[in-house]
């Protein structure tokens, strides 16, 4: 068993975690609650590993110092709880963020702190999520109106009578 801190979206915690990497329910330790996606759409916060590396950026010696860049990385094709449809979108949107073994990996280093890059990482992986759940409509093709096929040709026969008057006047025998 080991203490491993986690984000739940409010504030920053601590649960015991057995090495196997299962949440367990401790005696005053809660659950964290499920990441909702949709309404449907709930990913477990255990699918989601942090890591916590050295930023770069402001910060000066601080930043050589501490780990405070944080570094999510979520298994998008072993997840269970995101339907294969929203698989393939979210695996589109992410681009050069998914790996060849289709996990996400998110790097947030924009703050000093620990705790801002966290929420900040995670509001970034929920919102491509959030991108990916939504569906664009099909476009249905129309076919063209008479009146706007008649449009259509009097502008081109207009247009080409314009071009015609620019030459040299026909001079007839």
């Amino acid at each position: 068993m080991f203490r491993r801190p986690f984000f739940t979206g409010d504030d920053l915690r601590e649960m015991t975690v057995p090495v196997s990497g299962e949440m367990t329910r401790q005696a005053g330790i809660p659950m964290p609650d499920p990441i909702q996606i949709t309404r449907s759409v709930f990913i477990d916060p255990s699918e989601i590993e942090e890591t916590f590396v050295r930023g770069a950026g402001p910060g000066g010696q601080n930043v050589n110092k501490v780990a405070s860049a944080v570094q999510l990385r979520f298994d998008l094709v072993n997840s269970p709880g995101i339907p294969e449809p929203m698989k393939r979108r979210v695996a589109t949107l992410a681009g050069s963020r998914l790996t060849k073994d289709g996990v996400i990996v998110i790097t947030a280093n924009s703050h000093r702190d620990q705790p801002l890059n966290r929420a900040e990482a995670l509001e970034r992986l929920v919102a491509l999520l959030k991108a990916g759940a939504f569906v664009p409509k099909p476009r249905i093709a129309t076919r063209p109106t008479l009146a706007s096929k008649k449009r259509r040709l009097d502008a081109k026969t207009n247009r080409s009578g314009i071009k015609a008057g620019r030459g040299r006047p026909r001079v007839d025998d």
